[in-house]
C-alpha cells in the first residue's frame, strides 16, 4: 500500500461521511423536483434491436418511421439533458430510405434472409460517443482547443456498425478528453442525468448514458479505459459491456495512444436498454474473427455457470474506501439469491488479492505514457515542471480562469505525477496486476463469473464527483486486468436513482457475462424508465406500424 494514496482515500471517505448526510437533509429535497423529463409515448421506443429487426424484415415497420420516432424523442429530451453535440438527422433519414428500398427490393424470403445476414443492423439507429470518430462530424471531445476539428474518417468500430447497416443519428457529449466522471465541459456545458437533473450521468460516455437512459437512443457505442461505459450505465440505469481487452478495435478513437498494449486497457463497447441485444452488438463490433475467439455464436447453458459474489473490497482496503451503498449491496444479494434459486452454484468470494486495488489500478493508467495528454509539454526538457504547471492550472480552473476543466486537469496531473508513486513502485504494482490476471483465471476459469459493485455509490450530484473518483478502482482495475465486465441495472433506490452491479468474467469469457445479464434482466426487469410511460395498451400490443 502507498501511504499518500491511502491517506487520500481515508480523507475522501471522512468528507463523504460528513457531507453526504448534510446535503441530503438540509440542501437537497428527498424527492427530486427538478426532473421534468417527458414520458415515452411512442411504443417503438420500447422495442429491442431483435424485435425491431424482425419487424423490419417482415415489412411491418420502415426504417424511416423508426428513425423519425427516435429523432422526435431526442429533440424532446435533449432540451432538458444537453447530451447532443451535433446531429445528422437529415442525412440519417436519407440512409433510412435507402435501407427501406433495399428491403423492398428483396424478391423472396431467401433474399431477405441473405440481406439481414450480411447487414444485421440494417435500418436501425445508433448514437455515437464523440471520442469514437464519425466521418465529417465533430471530433472536439469536449475540448476548446479542438472545437473546430472534424473526424476525417470513421473509426474502425463505427465503420463496422455502419457496414452492418446501422444509421448514426448524432454525436453525444463527453467530458474534456474523456478525462472525468462528470460530463461537463467549457465547450458544451453540463449534461444531465435523466433520473435527476441535479446529478451527473457519469463519464466519459455520459451523453450516451443520458440519451439511452431517457429512451432516446436504441443503442450506442461507448469507450472505456477506467469505467467510462460502466459508470454511465450505472448512473443512468442501462446495460453496458466492457469487452475483454483487445477484441474490439479502438483505431480512430481520441484520445489515442502509441503504447503497444493500449487495446488491453482502452476498449469500445455497446450500451443499451436491452440485455438481449448485447451479444449481437458485440459480434458486430468485435468482427468475425474475434467473435469466434469469444465463442459468441455458441449457446451458453445458464445452469453450467458458476457464480461468485462479493459486496466490495475486503479487509483494511475495504475499510479505507467509501462504503458501498446499501442499495448496491442489496442488488448483488438479490441477484445471487435468484441465480441460486434457478439452480446455479453460488458462493461468496474471498478476494484478499485485491488489497492493493487502488495502487494497481492507477499504475495501469500512469504507465500509458504514449496516450494523449490534455496539456501537452511544448519543451520535453521542462517535463519536471509540468506538475507545477498543472497545479497552477487547477487553481486557475477553480476560479473559472482556465481554458481547461478541473477534473480533466486532475486526471492529467495524476498521469504526469506517476499516480503519486515512484517509477519503481508503478512497475511493482504492474507486475502484481499481471499476477492478478492469473488469480482471476484460477477463481473463474471458463465457467465462472463474479458479481461485484460497479462503483460504490449511485449517481452523485453535479460538482461532487471528486468524492466518487476515489472509488474508481472498482472499475479501473478490470481495465488493467483486461477482463470482460457487463453492468446490469437492478432497479431504482428510494430516491429514484438507478442501482446495479457488474458481472465479471475470466479472460475472453464475455459470453458468460452477457448470459447472466440476460437472466437478471428477465428476473428483475432491467431498465426502469425515469418517468412512467404514457402509451395506450392496445396500441403497444398491436405494434403494427408501417
Amino acid at each position: 500500500m502507498e501511504l499518500l494514496l491511502r491517506l487520500i482515500l481515508v480523507v475522501v471517505k471522512a468528507i463523504a461521511f460528513v457531507i453526504n448526510p448534510l446535503l441530503d437533509r438540509f440542501v437537497y429535497p428527498r424527492e427530486c423536483q427538478r426532473n421534468q423529463l417527458p414520458a415515452i409515448k411512442e411504443p417503438l421506443l420500447l422495442l429491442s434491436v431483435q424485435e425491431l429487426r424482425r419487424r423490419l424484415k417482415s415489412r411491418q415497420l420502415t426504417s424511416v418511421k423508426l428513425l423519425k420516432a427516435y429523432i422526435s424523442r431526442i429533440e424532446v429530451v435533449n432540451a432538458h439533458l444537453n447530451a447532443v453535440v451535433e446531429s445528422r438527422f437529415s442525412a440519417a433519414l436519407k440512409e433510412a430510405k435507402n435501407a427501406d428500398d433495399l428491403i423492398a427490393g428483396c424478391q423472396s424470403p431467401a433474399d431477405l434472409q441473405k440481406l439481414f445476414a450480411e447487414r444485421p443492423l440494417l435500418g436501425l439507429p445508433v448514437t455515437i460517443k464523440e471520442s469514437c470518430a464519425l466521418e465529417g462530424m465533430t471530433f472536439a471531445v469536449g475540448s476548446l482547443a479542438r472545437k473546430n476539428i472534424k473526424a476525417q474518417k470513421d473509426g474502425k468500430t463505427v465503420k463496422r456498425l455502419r457496414t452492418a447497416g446501422a444509421i448514426p443519428l448524432l454525436i453525444s457529449t463527453t467530458p474534456e478528453y474523456c478525462f472525468s466522471l462528470e460530463t461537463n465541459t467549457l465547450l458544451n456545458g453540463q449534461t444531465l442525468n435523466p433520473y435527476d437533473f441535479g446529478r451527473t450521468p457519469g463519464g466519459s460516455s455520459g451523453g450516451e448514458g443520458s440519451l439511452i437512459g431517457a429512451g432516446a437512443s436504441l443503442f450506442g457505442i461507448g469507450s472505456d479505459i477506467g469505467g467510462s461505459i460502466r459508470i454511465p450505465s450505472l448512473y443512468c440505469g442501462i446495460f453496458g459491456h466492457k469487452p475483454s481487452g483487445g477484441v474490439v478495435p479502438v483505431e480512430g478513437h481520441f484520445p489515442g495512444s502509441t503504447d503497444v498494449d493500449i487495446e488491453h486497457y482502452l476498449v469500445e463497447g455497446p450500451m443499451t436498454r436491452f440485455a438481449e441485444d448485447l451479444n449481437d452488438l458485440l459480434r458486430v463490433m468485435a468482427g468475425e474473427k474475434n467473435s469466434t475467439k469469444l465463442r459468441l455464436n455458441e449457446p451458453v447453458e445458464l445452469e453450467q455457470i458458476q457464480v461468485h459474489y462479493a459486496l466490495g473490497f475486503e479487509g483494511l482496503n475495504g475499510l479505507m474506501h467509501t462504503s458501498v451503498d446499501e442499495g448496491i449491496e442489496n442488488a448483488i444479494c438479490k441477484a445471487a439469491t435468484h441465480l441460486k434459486t434457478v439452480g446455479l452454484q453460488v458462493t461468496r468470494a474471498k478476494l484478499p488479492f485485491l488489497k492493493n486495488s487502488i495502487e494497481m489500478s492507477l499504475s495501469g493508467i500512469a504507465s500509458q505514457y504514449g496516450m494523449d495528454y490534455l496539456v501537452e509539454n511544448e519543451d520535453p526538457a521542462e517535463d519536471p515542471g509540468m506538475v507545477r504547471r498543472l497545479l497552477w492550472e487547477i487553481g486557475r480552473s477553480l476560479f473559472g480562469q482556465s481554458c481547461y476543466t478541473t477534473n480533466a486537469l486532475i486526471f492529467d496531473l495524476m498521469r504526469r505525477a506517476n499516480a503519486f508513486m515512484s517509477g519503481s513502485k508503478v512497475n511493482q504494482y504492474l507486475e502484481e496486476s499481471r499476477a492478478l490476471i492469473g488469480e482471476f483465471s484460477k477463481l473463474l476459469g471458463d465457467k465462472g463469473v463474479l458479481l461485484f459493485p460497479t462503483l460504490n455509490l449511485p449517481a452523485p450530484r453535479h460538482k461532487w464527483t471528486l468524492l466518487s473518483l476515489w472509488g474508481v478502482d472498482y472499475t479501473l482495475l478490470f481495465n488493467v486486468l483486461g477482463l470482460p465486465v457487463t453492468h446490469v441495472p437492478m432497479g431504482l433506490n428510494d430516491r429514484g436513482l438507478p442501482v446495479g452491479l457488474s458481472v465479471i468474467g475470466g479472460p475472453n469469457q464475455d459470453r458468460l457475462c452477457l448470459r447472466v445479464a440476460q437472466e437478471l434482466e428477465k428476473a428483475f426487469g432491467g431498465w426502469k424508465p425515469a418517468v412512467p410511460h404514457q402509451i395506450e395498451e392496445a396500441k403497444f400490443k398491436s405494434g403494427k406500424s408501417k
